[in-house]
């Protein structure tokens, strides 16, 4: 099975219990768990992590790129300001997905932009926890066709 890293950033630690009008009432591990089940119907061992530090999550990107991973990744509140988030997953060596659950274009304009779009393969937004799903099936497709 080809490994992926979903990769989430600040507060979404935090779902099922923040805004869950906005993100949902489904907490981190069952998001999590929806990520390894998808995976595992699609051939791929998926590990889900979570982290509120900017660093950690650079750090983890850095990872993937020496070790060719493919990334879902939902930067969250990084999305719309961390160039040095952006510049390191500009190193990719993997397909890249941008995930949200939420919607930002129809949300606060200060969340219409986003950093890293334009260094990922592609953006799914808007779905809710499906959004990962979509996501990791785009993935998928994108190994199968490299």
């Amino acid at each position: 099975m080809r490994p992926v890293l979903v990769l989430n950033g600040p507060n979404l630690g935090r779902l099922g219990s923040r805004e869950p009008d906005v993100y949902g009432t489904v907490d981190f591990e069952g998001l999590a768990e929806a990520c390894r089940a998808t995976g595992r119907s699609l051939g791929l061992h998926v590990e889900v992590r979570q982290t509120d530090d900017e660093a950690e999550l650079i750090g983890w990107v850095h990872q993937a790129a020496d070790q060719r991973l493919p990334i879902v990744i939902n930067p969250a509140a990084f999305t719309h300001y961390s160039y040095a988030l952006r510049d390191a997953l500009a190193m990719r060596t993997a397909p890249l997905v941008e995930v949200h659950l939420s919607n930002p274009a129809a949300r606060e304009e200060f969340r219409h932009n986003s950093v890293v779009a334009g260094v990922a393969s592609g953006t799914v937004a808007g779905f809710g926890t499906y959004s990962y799903v979509l996501a990791l099936q785009a993935v998928a497709e994108l190994l199968a066709e490299a």
